[in-house]
């Protein structure tokens, strides 16, 4: 999602959002000829068991129980590095039939952030689901790693909603803080984002500063030839941008990690897990 040529980065893990990964992954593969890399990793609670579980054994069936063990410990690790392997078939096939041509799977070992911080140097974007294989759903539970990856990715994380829809209308989070003016340059400057409906929004009070800021975000947008509405509306962040974007159909939302107002509270503690949760539509986050 910048004029360089990098991959898109999408991790999938066999949850019921990875099609919607792969799907999403495949709609900005096709806006800006960016090749895709499909990662699946293997936690290390995936990794083949070290304990001990022979215990006080008898000598005698001591030996035998331990290789018994480490044959099942061996079947485990290869039925689950096989399960890797067809999670990212089954994720190529999705990015086939919208015609990617320019496709890379990758089987990663170790924990998903060490990965970001591995491949993020030549990623565009970083794609993930809202949920993970293991969430929660009876208590709306996020993937447990969305926020690790947030806030260690130096790069764009493109948030995953359950369904794909081909996004049309955008709306941006704007509060005038650092990570919101590196939104806006993000937008201003990707091919993604050209011939899409674009609001730029600030929730607060309508001061001559918050006016300005939107003028401000305006004008760089239509100097890259993107046409923007701007409005500020009242009320808090968390609560307000996502009424507007179920409200007034927008198909995804963008704003700053971190930012000088009520905004950035977005990226910390359960603020974080409300507005994503709350938000039926993909989330991208810059900071």
């Amino acid at each position: 999602m910048t004029d360089q040529p990098q991959k898109i980065v999408a991790l999938v893990d066999g949850s019921i959002y990875s099609a919607s990964v792969c799907e999403n992954a495949a709609w900005i593969s096709q806006r800006t000829d960016a090749p895709v890399e499909l990662i699946h990793v293997l936690g290390r609670r995936d990794a083949p068991g070290k304990r001990d579980l022979s215990g006080a054994i008898a000598l005698g069936a001591r030996s035998a129980l331990l290789e018994e063990l480490a044959d099942l410990d061996a079947q485990r690790a290869k039925l689950i590095s096989h399960r890797g392997r067809a999670i990212l078939e089954d994720a190529r096939a999705i990015l086939d039939t919208a015609g990617i041509n320019e496709i890379t799977t990758r089987l990663r070992q170790g924990d998903v952030v060490e990965t970001i911080s591995d491949v993020e140097k030549d990623a565009r974007v970083i794609m993930v689901g809202k949920r993970g294989e293991a969430a929660d759903f009876a208590k709306g539970h996020l993937g447990s790693n969305l926020e690790r990856i947030i806030r260690a990715s130096t790069k764009p994380v493109f948030v995953a909603a359950r369904a794909f829809k081909p996004i049309e209308k955008v709306l941006v989070a704007y509060d005038g803080g650092a990570s919101a003016m590196k939104a806006v340059d993000h937008i201003s400057r990707s091919p993604l984002f050209q011939g899409l409906d674009i609001h730029v929004v600030t929730v607060g009070t309508a001061t001559a500063e918050a006016k300005k800021g939107l003028e401000d975000a305006k004008a760089q947008l239509k100097a890259a030839g993107l046409e923007a509405e701007t409005s500020v509306i009242p009320g808090q962040p968390e609560i307000a941008l996502a009424k507007m974007v179920d409200e007034t159909g927008f198909d995804m939302l963008v704003m700053g990690a971190y930012g000088h107002s009520r905004i950035r509270t977005l990226i910390i503690g359960s603020t974080t897990t409300a507005m994503i949760r709350s938000c039926k539509v993909p989330v991208v986050l810059l900071r």
